[in-house]
Parts: structure tokens; sequence; C-alpha cells
């Protein structure tokens, strides 16, 4: 069986990733530093706007590969990785272009990422409930 919703958001997770990653390097050589950063606050917010993304997405696609592996439906499969893609963009761009302070993208961005992760939870506990309770 195949999982296309998931697939989708995970090619569109990955494109963020390399964007990210390539706003992490650019200020690696800018620096001339290999690993840990200086105290620049923008090269500081680009490693966590990274690394947060790291931290969050794969679990939350992992649920949602298993959530539609297991026959859950795909609008709901879709609308929970919306809201995770649209958090993890948010809270980059406001990660990044708040200079790693507040700002109100960044807030809903992890609002956001923590619903779907939520939801996809639901879901799965849903489904299993569904099938074996």
């Amino acid at each position: 069986m195949i999982v296309p919703v998931t697939g989708v958001f995970a090619a569109v997770l990955g494109i963020l990733l390399l964007v990210l990653s390539a706003h992490v390097v650019r200020f690696r050589i800018k620096y001339s530093k290999g690993m840990g950063v200086t105290d620049n606050p923008d090269f500081e917010a680009a490693v966590r706007a990274h690394g947060n993304l790291v931290e969050y997405a794969p679990l939350c696609l992992i649920m949602l590969g298993i959530a539609e592996l297991n026959g859950v439906a795909s609008g709901l499969v879709y609308w929970t990785g919306m809201t995770l893609v649209v958090g993890r963009l948010l809270h980059a761009w406001g990660m990044i272009n708040g200079h790693g302070g507040e700002h109100k993208a960044r807030a809903i961005g992890i609002v956001l990422t923590w619903l779907a992760i939520l939801a996809a939870a639901i879901l799965l506990l849903w489904n299993v409930w569904q099938v074996y309770g």
C-alpha cells in the first residue's frame, strides 16, 4: 500500500529542510564556523529554525503515514498534514525574521505544529479504538 498524502507532505517538508539547511550553511561559510554558532542572533536563529524542523516534523510524518496506512480518511490526514506544513513554514519564517526573538508567526507556527501532532495522535488512537475497541 502507498501513502500518497503523507508522501506529498514529506516532500514539501524535505524541500523546506533543504532551504533551511542552505540558510545555515551560508552563515557557517560566512563565519568559518563548522560547528556551533557565533554570537550573531541571526546565525543562532537559522540553526534553531533548522533544528526545530528536524525535531518536530519526523514524528508527525511517521504518525500521518501510519494513520494513512491504517485507513484513516485521506481528508483527515490531509488537513493534519496541511496544519503541520503551515505550522513549520510559519515557525521558520518567524524565527528567521524575528532574529530568534518573539514573533507572531513563530508562536502561531509552534501552536499549529503541536495541534498537528495532537490531531495525528488522536487519529491514530481513534483508528485503533474503532478497529479493536
